[in-house]
């Protein structure tokens, strides 16, 4: 059974169709790529799945749970983390304040200290920067704080939204050396990413998302080594 199964979902913009019966699954463990370009509904997407945006139709499944109408706190308490677009980060509290703020769901003490200890693990450098201001950040400093934010809530599966975005060349390979530490201790992620080729070489699979509906689906490596992709996406 997937973890997370997205069926026919429609959404709508006004009178305008931003994701026009899309359907897609991310099995457990998997790290799934949605790619395609600035408005082909990626972002519209993710905010949908995590509650944030309504659908008009179709069914968004949860470990064989109907979340399509739950709001978004709930979803978070179910397992669910949204690190969104742009970061996001709270400018006028600590890193370590940021990071409380992800593990607002869990009660146990003791399980926020071993989440703290495992992202500062994770992030090196958010632990060296705990009493700073999160404003005070680098842009990439503030993306990595945002993903320890997400991951404070332990989630099963984390849904990133272009991590990579802003970032100089040294961040950017950062940012994904982590994605995949984090999936290879055991957290599914779905990730939308314009740098496609980066997404594609960390992703098992990806869906090419075109104006609102899914247009090529497959294992990453082989849309990495596609003609059409390359030349679409990846600007060969």
């Amino acid at each position: 059974m997937a973890m997370l199964k997205v069926t026919d979902l429609r959404v709508n913009y006004g009178v305008i169709p931003a994701l026009k019966g899309i359907s897609f699954e991310v099995n457990q463990g998997e790290v799934i790529a949605l790619i395609g370009a600035n408005g082909a509904g990626k972002t519209t997407t993710l905010h949908t799945v995590t509650g944030l945006i309504t659908a008009a139709s179709g069914k968004i499944e949860f470990e064989g749970k109907d979340i399509t109408h739950t709001p978004p706190h709930k979803i978070v308490a179910m397992g669910m983390a949204h690190v969104p677009e742009g970061r996001r980060v709270f400018p006028d509290m600590t890193v370590y304040q940021n990071l409380m703020l992800g593990a607002y769901t869990r009660n146990d003490p003791a399980e926020k200290a071993a989440s703290l200890a495992w992202v500062y693990e994770c992030f090196p450098r958010l632990k060296e920067r705990a009493k700073q201001m999160a404003g005070t950040l680098s842009g990439g400093e503030q993306q990595m704080l945002a993903m320890g934010r997400a991951l404070m809530s332990h989630p099963k599966i984390i849904l990133m939204d272009e991590p990579s975005m802003g970032l100089s060349p040294i961040y950017v390979n950062e940012i994904f050396t982590i994605i995949e530490t984090v999936s290879s201790q055991g957290t599914t992620v779905l990730l939308v990413e314009q740098n496609a080729k980066k997404a594609l070489s960390i992703a098992d699979r990806a869906y090419v998302l075109e104006t609102g509906s899914i247009t090529t689906t497959g294992v990453a490596d082989d849309l990495l080594h596609d003609d059409a992709i390359r030349k679409a996406y990846l600007g060969e």
